[in-house]
Order: structure tokens, then sequence, then C-alpha cells
């Protein structure tokens, strides 16, 4: 949109904030607050620099969602060959869920928080970088194991090179995007989630089915270390809170970010329901191809194929159309999102339990289309409230906050209690695709508690987002 003022206005390319910048100010244009870098310099005509400053963030945000993409796949594509790992190794469906899952997230909470604390005070685009080239040597070395315990290890190192991936996108896209703009920047960074599982579920079924499964990985991390190189030369370093009102030079402590995090509730109830959610959804998710394998008698290629273009297209349609909805001038009212977010995983927790229910495969294939798309809906604007709700020097942490609790309720929670409780079933005379399905069934109902969080939390969203960020909604 046109945007004329009386100064120069900087830009900003590759995250370089030129010499001489000013302080920021805020114009309302059209219903939306837009910041402007001004300097005092006399007129100038408006020139390509706008464009490149919109080129350079936008160029930045497809870096982000490959590095997402790259993340979820790594992630996610044990559990498309969970199946034939387990019948190598003789485990049982608890101790595969251990083993693939488990040890993970582990030591991606672990590392989470330091990784985040480093994030809020070094170079982001060096530990994103550098996370990415972790995981990716671990994806390969994943490829590479021959027993139990090299696997084990490999399934570690992979938790510990994510969990400074996802914080790092984060941050520095905060300071790419102003208010108004992040969550609709961090909806299209969260395409990376479905593009992801699309891999995870379609390329990794084939390449298990055609050249065996530790092939999958060994592809998967080559690409990884090759993408880290490419994004340590082309993206750069943006001066943190560029684009915020309320500027902090100080980086706070961990326990002063934790209690004011503690006392922006709607940012507490915002965590339990992004966490929630994925408890439920991605937790379903993690058990769905073995799930299909078991009661429709398919391959891995098979069963990824039949959730490969829900995540695929129904993901990026849920994303884009989140991203459109959030970019509306009667969606700035962060009450509006999170009554949205709540109706949709409320009525999508209906829809999980009919595919876990019934007994038909064409059924199944119908509701995954409303199902599979609601697990992506929520991501992009749970990122973009989050951030919203956190000061810029706390964005990292506050990111952490909601990653360690989600992915310990939808990669340990989750995988171990529909382990556990298939094992259970099996042993009292199920067979086993029944016992997985009684087990998903258990699982389900925890959508309505995710609802619960998001409807709540609607109380204070509007007052913690104005103390965080200094603009009135």
């Amino acid at each position: 949109m046109g945007l004329r003022v009386p100064q120069k206005t900087s830009t900003m390319v590759f995250g370089r904030a030129p010499q001489g910048s000013g302080r920021g100010t805020y114009i309302r244009n059209g219903g939306y607050l837009i910041m402007s870098v001004v300097a005092a310099a006399p007129p100038v005509p408006a020139d390509s620099s706008s464009q490149a400053s919109l080129i350079a963030r936008w160029y930045v945000l497809l870096m982000m969602v490959v590095v997402y993409t790259l993340s979820i796949a790594d992630r996610y594509s044990v559990f498309t060959v969970m199946e034939p790992i387990r019948l190598e190794l003789h485990l049982t469906d608890s101790g595969v869920a251990f083993l693939t899952g488990t040890m993970l997230a582990i030591f991606y909470v672990l590392f989470g928080f330091p990784l985040s604390w480093l994030i809020d005070r070094v170079s982001r685009r060096v530990v994103i970088t550098f996370s990415v080239l972790g995981w990716s040597a671990m994806t390969l070395s994943t490829g590479l194991a021959r027993n139990y315990w090299q696997l084990l290890w490999s399934r570690l190192g992979v938790g510990v090179g994510e969990a400074g991936g996802t914080p790092g996108a984060n941050s520095i896209l905060s300071d790419y995007f102003p208010v108004v703009r992040r969550p609709m920047a961090l909806t299209i960074f969260a395409l990376g989630a479905p593009i992801g599982s699309w891999i995870a579920a379609s390329f990794a079924g084939r390449v298990a089915d055609q050249f065996g499964w530790r092939q999958v990985f060994i592809w998967l991390g080559f690409a990884g270390v090759v993408f880290a190189i490419w994004l340590y030369a082309t993206v750069r370093e943006p001066r943190r809170g560029c684009l915020d009102r309320n500027l902090h030079t100080k980086t706070p402590s961990f326990m002063a970010a934790m209690r004011y995090l503690w006392n922006q509730r709607s940012a507490v109830h915002v965590i339990m329901a992004t966490s929630v959610t994925a408890l439920w959804g991605w937790g379903l998710m993690v058990w769905t191809p073995t799930y299909l394998m078991r009661t429709y008698s398919l391959s891995a290629g098979e069963a990824g194929q039949v959730t490969a273009p829900m995540h695929l297209y129904g993901g990026i349609a849920a994303s884009l159309l989140t991203a459109w909805l959030l970019g509306r001038p009667w969606m700035a009212n962060p009450k509006r999102i999170v009554w949205l977010l709540g109706t949709v995983i409320g009525l999508s927790t209906v829809a999980s339990f009919v595919i876990y229910w019934t007994h038909s495969l064409a059924l199944v294939k119908i509701l995954f289309w409303f199902f599979i798309p609601s697990i992506y809906f929520y991501i992009g604007p749970g990122f973009g409230l989050l951030n919203n709700l956190a000061e810029p020097r706390m964005r990292a942490l506050f990111c952490a906050a909601v990653l360690f609790v989600a992915n310990i309720f939808n990669l340990v929670v989750a995988p171990q209690f529909v382990g556990f409780m298939s094992d259970w079933f099996h042993a009292h005379s199920y067979t086993s695709a029944e016992a997985l399905r009684l087990a998903q069934l258990c699982l389900v109902p925890t959508g309505f508690w995710a609802t619960f969080h998001f409807f709540w939390s609607a109380r204070d969203v509007v007052e913690d987002q104005e103390r965080a960020t200094g603009v009135k909604v």
C-alpha cells in the first residue's frame, strides 16, 4: 500500500539497519498501524529501496519456512516408518514410541530453554544455521544406524539440534514484520508444517518401500546440510525490537522473563491451548500411519499416500486461509483470533473421534480432509499471538516455553500413552489393530481441553498484548 511521509524513510535489506536511523514512528493507514523508521533528512522521491526491503523480508520469511519444513520432515518421517523399525528391532508399541519419539523430545525440551536464552542474546542467524547443521547431521546418522543404541543416540541428537530452529526463526521474523503483520507472517512460516508433514508421509513412505527406511534419513540429512550453508550465506541479522514501540535494550534474566510470562495470563492460556492441541492432533498423527497399516493392511508407502494429500493441500490451504483471515482489519482484535481457533479445534475433535471409530477407509479419507488441516490451522496464529504477548527480548524464551510444553505433550506423553494403552488392550485379548484403535480413541477427548483454553484466553488477551507491544488494539 502507498505510504508518504515528509521525511526520508529508511529501509532494511536482509536485516541491516541503515546508519543514522532514528526512532520508530507508527502511522495509521487504512486501519493498520504501520511502523516506519524515519531519519531527519530532506525529502527524497520514492525509489526501489522500499521494494528491496519488502523482497528482503519475504525472502527471509521463505527461508524460515524451509527451516521449519526440514525440522518437521526430519522429526516426523520416523513415524511413517515406525512399523518397519519396530518389526526389525522386535519392539513393543511402547518400546518403539520411546525410541522414535520420547528420546528426541526429552533432549529437544531440555536444550530448548538454554538455546532460547542464547537466541535472545547472540546472532539468531548463527544459532539457526548451526541448529539446522546439527539436526541434519544426526538425521544422516539415523540412516546409518545399525542397532537400537545407535538409532537411539541419533534421535537424541536430532532433538538437540531442532531445539534452536523454531525459537530462532520466530524471533528473527518478529524483527522483519511489524506487530499487526506478525500473526500473518508467522502463519506463512507455519506452512513448513504441512509441507514437512507431506514429505514425512509421501516421500518417506515411497523411499522406504523402494529403498528401505534408512535411505529416508540419509537423503533428508544431506539436503539439510546443503541448505544450512545457503542460509548462512544469504540471511542477515536485524536489530532486535526495531519494529516495536516499547524498546528494551536490556535483556531480562530467565526468571524475570518467566515471571512476566506468568503475569501475562492470556499467554499462559495460549501456551496451554496450542500445546494441548498438539497433544490431541499431532499425538493422534504419530500413530496414524501404523494404525492404517494394521487396520487396512497397507504398506508404509500406501499409508503415507492416504494422508499425504491432506497434509500438503489441506494443510497449506488451512494455513493460507488463516493468513488471509488474519490480514483482514476486523481480525486485528486478538479476541477474535482465539475464538476462531477454539471453534475450529472443537469441531475437528468430533471428526477425529469418527475417524478412529469407523471401519470404513472411504469415510476415514473424507474426514481426514477436516481433521488434518485443523492441526495446521492453529500454528501460525498461536506463534503470532505469543510473539505479541512477549516483549522483544523475551520472544525466543516465550517460544521455547510453548515448544517445551507442546513437545512434551505430543512427542512424549501422547506416543507413550497410546503405546502403553495399545499394549494393555493387546494383552487383554484384542488384536494389535483393535488395541491401537481403542488407544487412539482414549486420546481424542483432549481436543475439547484445548478448546477451553482458547476461549478462556480471550478474557485478557487485548490488555496483555497492549502491555507487551505498546500498540493499542
